[in-house]
């Protein structure tokens, strides 16, 4: 009988309560709405297989953001760039993106798919100001507020959750290209708020919606929440059934991310946190 109320307690009620609180978390925390929103990824399946949750969620139509994605390579390390182009693009439009034009692929070779390569910090700068704040370089008064054609840019943080350096590079190019932005202006923050993805223990990474707990405590007690406009930390959940939830993340993998479904990207889909639990932190950064 006691493996028996135990099985119950695994089948039933976590699964239970998990749903009452992705329920409460979508109604009650801190989100954002009417922003133009950026998700800087290394890989195609990069905002699947770690995003997922805040790509759905920031994308839903009620909530006015208008999301893109913007990935620094490919994918070519087995020649399948060109394939993982376009499994990029059908995911984005599975996890609520607007169109196919919201995905861009830079493949450039100063960006090269790498598990031993370190990309450059100021060249990605570089290309994020260019992207998004052109007429960077034209005026330095210190009267003029800086601008950019984003409100908010979301990539990995130092940890890069796998601890890949494609990943981790994202993290310092994203913070110089926001720093860059008030280089010669006191007193002005940023136009872009930078949310990174927080990296955690093994032993959570697959706990699947079990590590709720654990991240709604790091939550609690680590974000600030004293600026309502510019959230300390937010909080993601997937639902597990229906429409835009965990799925739906599944979907993203398995029917667009096709070339990548090996036999241990079940594993991963189904067992990892960030397939259902997604929880950023607001960077904070001064120009120089």
């Amino acid at each position: 009988m006691g493996w028996l109320l135990t099985f119950g307690l695994f089948a039933v009620v976590l699964p239970s309560l998990y749903i009452y609180t992705v329920s409460v978390v979508s109604a009650r925390f801190p989100a954002l709405r009417n922003k133009r929103v950026c998700l800087l990824i290394a890989h195609p399946d990069d905002e699947a297989m770690f995003f997922a949750p805040a790509v759905q969620a920031l994308a839903r139509p009620e909530t006015g953001n208008h999301v893109k994605i913007l990935c620094l390579s490919s994918g070519n390390a087995d020649g399948l760039g060109e394939t993982r182009k376009k499994e990029l693009a059908l995911s984005g439009l599975i996890l609520g993106l607007r169109k196919p034009d919201d995905v861009y692929v830079v493949d450039k070779p100063e960006f090269p798919d790498s598990m031993t390569t370190t990309w450059d910090s100021a060249a990605i700068s570089s290309l994020l100001c260019s992207a998004f704040a052109p007429g960077l370089g034209r005026s330095r008064s210190t009267d003029t507020p800086p601008t950019a054609s984003i409100d908010v840019l979301i990539t990995f943080d130092a940890g890069g959750v796998s601890g890949h350096p494609n990943h981790i590079s994202l993290y310092h190019g994203a913070k110089a290209f926001v720093a860059a932005l008030v280089v010669g202006k006191p007193g002005w923050a940023p136009p872009v708020d930078l949310y990174t993805l927080t990296t955690v223990s093994v032993a959570r990474k697959y706990l699947a919606f079990l590590d709720v707990l654990a991240t709604l405590t790091s939550w609690a007690f680590g974000a600030d929440k004293k600026d309502k406009k510019h959230p300390g930390g937010l909080v993601f959940l997937n639902g597990l059934a229906g429409h835009g939830g965990i799925t739906t993340a599944w979907k993203a993998m398995v029917s667009a991310h096709k070339s990548q479904m090996v036999w241990f990207r079940y594993g991963w889909i189904s067992l990892s946190r960030y397939m259902y639990i997604n929880d950023l932190r607001l960077e904070k950064i001064k120009g120089r």
